[in-house]
């Protein structure tokens, strides 16, 4: 799996973080993601999947199962 973020479409919610934070965090200064793992283990896909499922800014592609 490939994730890929779009910090321009990012609204800052934090949800990603919340569910995976091995893979996304947030800048100090206004929130917006910052990706910290573009290729996840496996054992964390569900959770990368859960983040992209619920981002209300749609900022987070994933490529690959």
């Amino acid at each position: 799996m490939e994730v890929i973020v779009d910090q321009d479409a990012c609204a800052g919610s934090g949800q990603c973080v919340l569910s995976a934070p091995e893979v996304f965090d947030q800048r100090d200064t206004d929130g917006i993601v910052v990706l910290l793992n573009d290729n996840p283990d496996p054992r964390l896909h569900d959770d990368v999947h859960e983040a992209a499922r619920i981002c209300p800014g749609r900022a987070i592609t994933l490529i690959g199962p």
